[in-house]
């Protein structure tokens, strides 16, 4: 499942259509025919994303709109109003509502996947930004984020020296307070300060020349955070498509239409900047209070009660989780043979490499010793799994050097708990059984994964009595065969 979507639409066939369509590519589809039934979907089950229709039985889709902003002012759903006819006013209207995105009847199919792909996106970013600010204010580390922004910086790309792009850049100066500089497409990826946007045009007569600059931008360094927003040329609904999913934030299908380009404008760079906020999190605050010096990853003082509100958001939204404990074989022989300095360096090594390829949203922490604890969030129970294979891999592939010239090959083992988000189970019963399935996977050899829930669970060490006269009246009961408890290594 790639997320819920709640379509609100008087008309039965709509609603069954978009459904179909909806559901074939593995979204979960809920259904209400009115406001009101909408706004008791929310509350019961917390969609992704809101499609509704412009007019309803009851009231608007604006009005629908601005009162799921008022009810679930935090983290509440993407809305998408649906209009029956492609009209540029009522277009504009709706999106100065607050709807997030405005789709007219007859859809284009890719393009209106590719716009919902975009939108679930930038809300699991805002959502992670949410979770990590609750985590920092909770140790007393954060205050509220201020609504305070000043004037953003926006580049223009087009074909240089057109009219076309020069009454663009003009016109859409006109109407924000931001600073619009038009840059030249050869320039583009050389320019800094990194703006805040970047809006790609293409050229009514081009070849669609911008659609190819749209992952050099996102790849480049000092663009790869900026909003971009791409104007494709009229009647091209495929490169329309193309754009969302090659890195561009929005799209105008139409060609560029000044007011509405401003109005999306002003979203991206909200949103760009609340991204900025998601990064800063990682490195501002207290570090010494809730980082490891060494790793530079999250300590256990800071995974705990994150773990806790990722749990109850889990719980809360119905949605999966899982956790990794990750520890490093034989490590022991490491510090054995290259000291303690070695031994440092291969601990930093593997932290860079599991933040090299895990998600922005994912939780890393130093759990202790060689031992690291992963938390991922809307991970069912494959991706949690392929994720830790990968890992393996990733280890055992490239050696790491050490201070002297030295070098030494390392394999991870991996155990995995994943939890839906229906369930209860408190996030210590999680890792502990996380740590049972590492266990397994030291016993079974190493270099190994192991999944928690084929794992035949550990009795208790309880204490039994021995037979008179022995010295000691307990001994511990044994633990099953394969699964011998004690130091990792």
């Amino acid at each position: 499942m790639t997320g819920r979507i709640l379509i609100v639409d008087a008309v039965p066939t709509n609603r069954i259509v978009l459904r179909v369509k909806l559901s074939a590519a593995f979204y979960e589809v809920t259904q209400a025919a009115n406001g009101a039934a909408a706004l008791a979907a929310v509350r019961k089950s917390a969609p992704d994303l809101v499609l509704t229709a412009a007019e309803l039985p009851d009231m608007t889709g604006r009005a629908l709109c601005a009162d799921l902003r008022q009810r679930v002012p935090r983290d509440g759903p993407p809305v998408v109003i649906m209009h029956d006819c492609d009209d540029p006013a009522e277009r504009l209207a709706s999106l100065a509502a607050g709807a997030d995105e405005v789709l007219s009847r007859p859809f284009e199919d890719k393009v209106m996947q590719a716009r919902l792909r975009a939108l679930l996106r930038e809300r699991d970013a805002e959502a992670e930004l949410e979770l990590r600010e609750d985590t920092r204010r909770a140790f007393g580390l954060a205050e509220a984020a201020s609504d305070f922004s000043g004037p953003g910086v926006v580049h223009l790309i087009g074909q240089s020296g057109l009219a076309a792009t020069r009454a663009l850049a003009a016109g859409l100066q006109d109407r924000i307070s931001d600073r619009v500089v038009q840059v030249d497409p050869g320039k583009a990826l050389r320019t800094l300060p990194a703006p805040d946007v970047v809006i790609v045009a293409e050229a009514l007569g081009g070849c669609g020349e911008g659609l190819s600059l749209l992952p050099q931008l996102r790849a480049n360094r000092a663009t790869r955070h900026s909003g971009l927003i791409y104007i494709a040329r009229p009647l091209e609904p495929r490169e329309a498509a193309s754009a969302l999913d090659m890195g561009a934030n929005d799209i105008l299908t139409d060609g560029p239409d000044l007011d509405e380009l401003a109005v999306r404008l002003k979203r991206q760079i909200r949103r760009k900047r609340t991204n900025d906020r998601l990064r800063a999190n990682m490195q501002d605050g207290l570090r010494a209070a809730v980082l490891d010096p060494l790793t530079g990853l999250f300590n256990r003082r800071y995974a705990l009660p994150h773990l806790s509100r990722l749990s109850e958001r889990a719980i809360d939204k119905r949605r999966p989780y899982a956790v990794l404990m990750v520890d490093i074989d034989r490590f022991k022989t490491v510090n054995d043979r290259h000291g303690h300095a070695g031994g440092d360096t291969v601990l930093q090594a593997v932290a860079q490499r599991l933040r090299d390829t895990l998600r922005a949203a994912d939780l890393i922490a130093r759990w202790g010793g060689e031992e690291f604890l992963i938390a991922m969030p809307d991970a069912a129970r494959g991706a949690a799994l392929a994720t830790a294979e990968r890992l393996c891999s990733i280890m055992a592939a490239q050696p790491v050097s050490l201070p002297g010239g030295a070098s030494v090959g390392l394999t991870l083992s991996i155990g995995v708990a994943t939890l839906m988000g229906a369930g209860e189970e408190q996030p210590m019963d999680l890792i502990e059984r996380a740590d049972d399935a590492l266990y397994a996977a030291k016993n079974a050899g190493r270099n190994t994964v192991v999944l928690a829930d084929t794992v035949r669970a550990l009795p208790d060490l309880r204490k039994r009595p021995l037979p008179p006269g022995s010295l000691s009246r307990t001994a511990d009961i044994p633990p099953p065969k394969g699964l011998v408890r004690g130091g990792k290594g």
